[in-house]
């Protein structure tokens, strides 16, 4: 069995590092897709998914040095599904109402346009778009997610 999702959207706030008792660097930020559409009535709709993204290893630390709010990226990686349900992790926000998210382990970022953010390393990291520029890939050298339990991130 395979899965592979694939996300493009902008960060809704600065990444955060943090570095597991073992030493490894790991990255959390969150992404917004949205979805524009014209419906059945004629009357334009929209629709955005958050996702909440990990990153691991040196692609951890280039992507908190290089992102920031409202950056644009381009994140390959796997779902990492709720232990208990086995689907997006559920909670009750503070308004009493129900919430989701998503969280992606992601495998590759690519850094996309210049952003939003004030201090996003001056927009040339994958400004071009290229698979190339602002690249960053992690193959495997970083335990599995059941590796290292949840509560070890400090986070």
């Amino acid at each position: 069995m395979y899965q592979k999702v694939v996300i493009v959207g902008n960060l809704g706030g600065d990444p955060e590092l943090r570095y597991t008792p073992q030493g490894d660097a790991v990255t959390s930020f969150s992404v917004a897709t949205n979805r524009r559409w014209t419906g059945g009535d004629g009357q334009p709709a929209e629709e955005t998914i958050w996702f909440r993204v990990s990153v691991w290893g040196k692609q951890a630390e280039s992507c908190n040095q290089y992102l920031s709010k409202g950056r644009q990226v381009l994140v390959e990686g796997r779902l990492t599904p709720d232990r208990e349900t086995g689907g997006p992790r559920v909670w009750t926000g503070n308004d009493g109402r129900p919430r989701a998210n998503f969280e992606l382990r992601a495998l590759s970022v690519q850094f996309l346009g210049g952003g939003g953010g004030g201090s996003s390393g001056g927009g040339s990291s994958g400004s071009s778009g290229s698979a190339g520029a602002g690249s960053y890939q992690n193959q495997n050298e970083y335990p599995a997610p059941d590796a290292i339990a949840e509560d070890e991130i400090p986070f």
